[in-house]
């Protein structure tokens, strides 16, 4: 079966958390300060992103501290990159208890939109110490625009009237 792809899922995104962090600023996190419910696709958190450029590469770096390697999808469809996975909880011993707990966990997912033209082959990823650094090759490369010219339909010329305060 193939897998289809939501066009406004990055925006769907956007406004789960948006609703998620309305509702904690409410309602606050709940007992010992931890979330309710476990982050799910639909309220996937945000991992800190830079995006910069070496030359003519574009170079995505994606903060995951915590994220073992091998729980980071990395994807490329329809013009968008995406890094997705899960943070676990981070609970080792069953005993604790979190007195503040600042640091997401459950599902992440980042989504950038690449420029036009982008190929799979120009993407290359590498995961060191917590930190995903996608590099597109040639992606900032100078791109020829069309101007586009915009039709005058005005009748004449226009003017409004102005008044003065006294």
């Amino acid at each position: 079966m193939s897998e289809h792809r939501n066009p406004f899922e990055g925006v769907t995104d956007f406004f789960s958390e948006l609703s998620r962090m309305r509702s904690v600023g409410l309602h606050g996190r709940g007992e010992h300060g931890v979330e309710v419910s476990e982050r799910t696709h639909a309220s996937a958190w945000v991992p800190s992103t830079d995006i910069l450029s070496h030359g003519d590469d574009l170079v995505i770096r994606v903060e995951l501290a915590g994220v073992d390697p091998a729980d980071v999808d990395v994807s490329f469809s329809h013009g968008v990159l995406t890094v997705s996975g899960t943070r676990p909880t981070g609970a080792d011993d069953e005993s604790a208890q979190f007195l503040i707990r600042e640091r997401f966990h459950g599902a992440f997912r980042r989504a950038v939109t690449l420029p036009e033209g982008t190929e799979a082959d120009q993407i290359h990823a590498v995961f060191d110490d917590g930190l995903v650094e996608v590099t597109v090759a040639g992606a900032v490369a100078a791109t020829d625009s069309t101007r586009i010219e915009i039709a005058d339909r005005s009748a004449g010329a226009t003017s409004r009237e102005v008044r003065t305060v006294d």
